[in-house]
């Protein structure tokens, strides 16, 4: 009770605040997205995305021993196919020479220890852009599910320490933890987009990886932003199939379900800081309208706060600089 409790006085310097501070980041906290091309010394923007690029395997290779040295140490690959070997099947998906397999095998040669994540869908393999197969314009559940999981083998068998399913088919991570289990891959982790929302914020990732859908959108097997109840169900139906990390897509606008999901599960939380996320940030910043260092500090700070124990950000590198 005033005056006896002046809360003030726990603020009154920079230093008691620092003392004081509740939640605070570290590079621990980060995974950082890649995005690979094929060729060589191929460093391309993406326009949407200032600051960020599309390489090939050996700037990759280059960029992974200076995110080492930052102490980050995660990555989360994610691969721009040719349109030559795009199908309606996936098969270059699971070719043990393809350009994931490859950017696996080239990061964990240059630096062992980094943690490879990867990403595990149709999308940037399809001629129609869906994270499934499509027949008579639907988006097949089981034949998808299929391929995912030989998919997801694939990976961990050029060396990813952690699989990525972020198509949201049903009964995917079961289907992949049995691959795995079968394949005597049981070290390997699946992070499974479990709460992954149908989202406007998407639009720059999908020009990096040209995998926008060619035909109507993904609101038959992403999850609808209106709902909230939605995200609990399918975050314990991945864990009971096998997940190991959970991850909620995008973050800033659904820190309401991370902080659901820390309220119920125990699992590893990972926060998607997606791509609109990072571009309305630049061009806001770019335009003079906010301070980019103390915003985008803000926004990370809260997926902490909401419950967040990861957090893929396009930011990272920006970020551990300043801590």
């Amino acid at each position: 009770m005033y005056p006896l409790n002046r809360n003030r006085r726990l603020r009154k310097s920079s230093s008691m605040r620092s003392l004081l501070q509740e939640h605070q980041l570290s590079p621990n906290d980060f995974i950082v997205p890649l995005f690979i091309v094929e060729g060589k010394q191929l460093k391309e923007p993406i326009p949407s995305m200032p600051g960020y690029f599309r390489l090939s395997l050996d700037l990759i290779a280059q960029k992974v021993i200076s995110l080492w040295k930052q102490d980050l140490k995660a990555v989360l690959l994610f691969v721009k196919v040719p349109n030559n070997l795009k199908d309606n099947q996936g098969k270059e998906a699971l070719n043990p020479d393809g350009l994931m397999q490859r950017a696996i095998k080239t990061i964990k040669d240059t630096v062992p220890e980094m943690i490879v994540m990867t990403d595990v869908a149709l999308d940037p393999y399809s001629s129609f852009g869906h994270d499934g197969i499509v027949e008579e314009g639907k988006i097949l559940n089981d034949p998808t599910v299929a391929v995912l999981a030989k998919m997801a083998s694939s990976h961990a068998e050029a060396g990813a320490d952690v699989v990525a399913p972020s198509d949201m088919m049903d009964g995917r991570v079961l289907a992949i933890r049995k691959q795995l289990e079968s394949a005597q891959f049981h070290d390997t982790l699946i992070m499974s987009y479990s709460a992954k929302y149908a989202s406007a914020f998407y639009g720059p990732f999908r020009d990096a990886l040209d995998s926008a859908p060619g035909f109507g959108d993904k609101k038959t097997y992403q999850m609808d932003f209106a709902n909230r109840k939605e995200a609990l169900i399918e975050t314990q139906r991945d864990l009971e199939e096998g997940a190991d990390i959970v991850m909620v897509k995008p973050g800033l606008a659904y820190l309401d379900i991370i902080r659901d999901l820390k309220n119920t599960i125990n699992a590893p939380i990972a926060a998607y800081q997606v791509s609109g996320e990072y571009a309305m940030l630049k061009a806001a910043a770019e335009k003079g309208w906010i301070n980019h260092d103390q915003v985008m500090l803000e926004q990370l700070i809260s997926f902490k706060r909401a419950g967040a124990s990861l957090i893929a950000s396009y930011f990272a590198e920006e970020v551990v600089k300043m801590l």
